[in-house]
């Protein structure tokens, strides 16, 4: 505009030239102009020009500014005036183009001419610019779209994988880390908390960057505050609606005390916006879902869709892990409560530990007992135990269940047949089960233990496909108690079964183990038990057997269980 106003002075041999716009000009992305730059032209010339302007024609007026001329522009001093519109691609106009001299003048047709061809040039610039800025806007807002469009097309990856990752958790500590896993990558957040409702409570549940010497273990509840407070997550949970919480700024500096936190575990951070998602399952609110971001985070219309979307699939993962959560807590509550109690034994030290699979959701058959054995007529020798160690096949409710049944039918079998070998106790069991069509399938090695003379006891055991016991005599002499028959299945016809004996001298240890112990994945069964041997081999004499039981475990079981284990060990008295 700059440039028209210089070559309009030019042409026409005038003091002053300007481009006067009207507010279309200026949406065109044109600067009203006046040449020389910083000349202040005659308040009367803006007046001329919005004649221009409202006529629509061009005016050469050769005598401005004393009253003598009709189209006096009420200026102080005469001047003669030219303006020609600046028309847009669509007739609208976009200003005036005008020139002024400092005295009357007639202007020629050439001077009327040469302006109307600039002016035309100028329109034409301005078309030129408007539509560059129409196309600018065009592609901004392509550019937008295509923004949006990938980000809605990143939301709808984010939540598909929700629906996928969140569709077979296996515990609340394994929500909150896919939780995190899935977030981290497309929203985000500085921050994560998962909140549930327990007994009128509101409970944090850990994961594993919360962890620390004093707090809880991954995916257990932390310490709770009141679902009636003031955090605005408790709040989310009682009205049941997402909360948006804008953090304290630095400038808030003391006030930021009246602006709390989402949550409690957000207390030691500075966040600038978070958001607090209710968890609405089955039967009403499991808690809250809270993500907060260290820099202030827009949370529109869509983002609030997938935030809820979002806490959908999270609150069905943690219906379900509570769901499996009670369920395991049941089972493992029942198989304990069916791992006996060792008796007293004189002459004799009894000991045994079980250690559950890593997985909580694993839940398994393997199971150790030790009574006496019934004293009468034709029966056994008094102070004789019944000594058994056993795997049901699985790793559920239903093993833990079957293993309790077997393992009260094995007893009453130990005394409906009394005087007799273990051999006779697993058949009666195996007859038992088919005629009662339970299917119990597994393992199992049922012993008797008989005092005999010069504190040696009487072995006598029969193997139903389980693991070898191990004996170790007082000198370090280990020997595998190889011979075995087939495992238990319901499946099978019951035959007779085999029964071997031997003696245990003073000072000797008989142990009995599970699987679990000896059984690693991408390992050789037999090597784990050759090192197994080892261990017992080198292990003192008089180490007490809770100790060997925990250095047998630590150093041979593998570190990530995938199976529970069970050592259960027999020391005779030394001499």
């Amino acid at each position: 505009m700059n440039r028209f106003a210089r070559l309009a002075t030019r042409l026409l041999a005038v003091p002053l030239g300007l481009v006067w716009l009207e507010p279309a000009g200026e949406a065109a992305g044109a600067v009203p102009e006046c040449w020389p730059v910083g000349a202040e032209p005659d308040p009367a010339v803006p007046a001329c020009c919005r004649l221009v302007a409202e006529d629509g024609m061009p005016r050469f007026l050769s005598h401005v500014g004393d009253g003598s001329d009709d189209n006096d522009g009420g200026g102080d001093a005469a001047f003669a005036f030219a303006g020609v519109p600046l028309v847009g691609g669509s007739g609208e106009l976009l200003g005036v183009l005008a020139v002024t001299d400092r005295a009357p003048r007639q202007w020629s047709e050439d001077d009327v001419r040469d302006l109307s061809d600039l002016a035309a040039a100028c329109s034409a610039q301005m078309r030129m610019r408007t539509r560059s800025e129409t196309v600018r806007q065009a592609r901004e807002a392509a550019e937008g779209e295509a923004t949006r469009a990938h980000e809605l097309l990143n939301r709808s990856e984010l939540l598909l994988r929700a629906s996928e990752d969140l569709a077979d958790t296996s515990g609340l500590d394994d929500v909150r880390r896919r939780v995190g896993d899935l977030v981290g990558g497309d929203l985000k957040p500085a921050g994560i908390d998962l909140v549930l409702v327990r007994q009128g409570m509101l409970h944090h549940v850990t994961g594993p960057a919360d962890d620390g010497a004093s707090g809880p273990p991954p995916g257990r509840l932390a310490e709770p505050f009141g679902l009636g407070s003031h955090w605005p997550v408790a709040r989310a949970v009682r009205e049941h609606r997402m909360i948006v919480v804008d953090g304290p700024s630095p400038a808030d500096g003391a006030d930021a005390a009246h602006n709390p936190p989402a949550t409690p575990s957000f207390d030691a951070l500075r966040l600038a916006t978070a958001a607090c998602v209710p968890l609405r399952g089955t039967h009403g609110m499991l808690g809250a879902l809270v993500l907060g971001w260290d820099a202030p985070y827009e949370i529109g219309v869509d983002e609030r869709a997938v935030l809820t979307t979002l806490a959908g699939y999270t609150a069905q993962a943690v219906e379900r892990a509570l769901h499996l959560d009670e369920r395991v807590t049941v089972a493992r509550q029942l198989q304990r409560a069916m791992l006996t109690e060792l008796p007293d034994a004189p002459g004799l030290e009894l000991s045994a530990l079980y250690r559950p699979a890593a997985r909580d959701d694993m839940v398994g058959g393997d199971w150790y007992d030790a009574y006496p054995l019934p004293v009468a007529p034709g029966g056994a020798a008094a102070g004789a135990l019944s000594l058994t160690v056993g795997d049901i096949t699985g790793h559920d409710m239903r093993a833990a269940a079957l293993m309790g049944q077997v393992r009260s039918m094995l007893r009453q079998a130990d005394h409906d047949h009394a005087g007799e070998g273990p051999e006779q106790s697993l058949c009666a069991l195996e007859r038992a089960c088919r005629r009662l069509n339970l299917p119990a399938s597994g393992t199992a090695l049922h012993a008797h233990l008989t005092p005999a003379t010069d504190g040696h006891w009487q072995l006598r055991w029969s193997n139903a496909g389980h693991p070898a016991p191990l004996v170790v005599t007082a000198d370090g002499a280990v020997e595998t108690l190889e011979r075995h028959d087939v495992l238990l299945h319901h499946a099978l016809t019951p035959g007779p079964r085999t029964c071997d004996s031997r003696s245990l001298p003073p000072g000797s240890t008989l142990l009995l183990y599970t699987d679990g112990l000896v059984e690693e994945r991408g390992a050789d069964i037999d090597d784990n038990v050759d090192r197994l041997a080892e261990r017992l081999a080198a292990a003192p004499p008089d180490l007490p057997l809770d100790a060997l039981l925990r250095s047998l475990l630590d150093s041979v079981a593998p570190q990530d269980a995938q199976d529970d284990a069970v050592l259960f060990a027999v020391r005779v008295a030394a001499s």
